[in-house]
């Protein structure tokens, strides 16, 4: 844990991060969530036409930044190791 002086304010590194994290975290969730129901309100067939074809070409970009998002966690959480024999 690292402890930084700015301006007369002491600060704690590790915290601010987490806090930083958790703001982000929740807005950039939440917004997701929202654009991914607005989405969801294409599949109303009374509103609008559209194929089979249209409807998995969404889902199928949807669920490749989806994997794509969880390859970034799950490498972030790994770390470096190094080689051994």
């Amino acid at each position: 844990m690292h402890v930084y002086l700015q301006m007369g304010h002491i600060f704690n590194m590790g915290r601010d991060r987490r806090q930083k994290f958790v703001e982000l975290a929740e807005k950039r969730t939440n917004k997701a969530i929202d654009y991914i129901r607005l989405v969801g309100n294409l599949a109303n067939k009374n509103n609008y036409q559209y194929t089979d074809a249209d409807a998995k070409a969404i889902l199928r970009a949807l669920d490749d930044e989806l994997k794509a998002l969880r390859v970034k966690f799950e490498q972030s959480n790994k770390g470096e190791k190094a080689f051994k024999l």
